[in-house]
């Protein structure tokens, strides 16, 4: 890809894997750097990442992501990777600019991890999803999280055999405003 415009407008939610295929561990690096060193609230970091690539316990993390009422999420059975983006405690000036603030910058902090993550995934070749309906519970008892810590997002990756999709997005003008609302 030729611009950071480019990768953005190719980086899609991808809902299917193939399943073949794994991911190499060079370009998983790569990827966990770029989430690594995102930006965050007075630079709390306030985040671990558990990265699932064992086949058994990949397949129970997809049990735990895809939810059999409502038919969702199936698609984590042929991912072969997953990422958990755990919460960690914010540092004080990220709490008490929280508290000031009335904002949680953690959620803030993990949304922009899970962007760079996927636009680096994306940048190497591979398609991902951010996943965020998922048994929290089941999550925390796999992989013995404590409770001081909370999975906020699951990212599959892979590589994917969907094909581009145009995406559907407002118009410039509908949310853009100058100097004004």
């Amino acid at each position: 890809m030729n611009s950071f415009l480019e990768l953005v407008k190719n980086r899609q939610s991808d809902r299917s894997y193939d399943v073949s295929r794994p991911v190499e561990q060079d370009k998983l690096d790569y990827i966990l750097e770029a989430a690594r060193l995102a930006p965050s609230a007075c630079n709390a970091q306030p985040w671990s990442f558990i990265v699932v690539t064992d086949p058994a316990l990949k397949q129970e993390t997809a049990s735990i992501i895809a939810d059999k009422v409502l038919s969702m999420n199936h698609f984590a059975y042929q991912a072969p990777v997953h990422i958990i983006l755990l919460e960690e405690s914010a540092n004080f000036s990220s709490r008490a600019g929280g508290l000031f603030k009335q904002k949680h910058f953690p959620h803030i902090d993990l949304g922009i991890a899970a962007a760079h993550l996927t636009l680096a995934a994306a940048e190497q070749g591979l398609g991902s999803c951010i996943v965020g309906w998922f048994n929290e519970k089941k999550l925390r008892k796999l992989f013995d999280i404590p409770s001081s810590r909370r999975p906020m997002i699951v990212v599959t990756l892979g590589y994917s055999t969907q094909s581009l999709r145009e995406k559907k997005r407002k118009t410039a003008a509908d949310i853009i405003k100058y100097n004004t609302y």
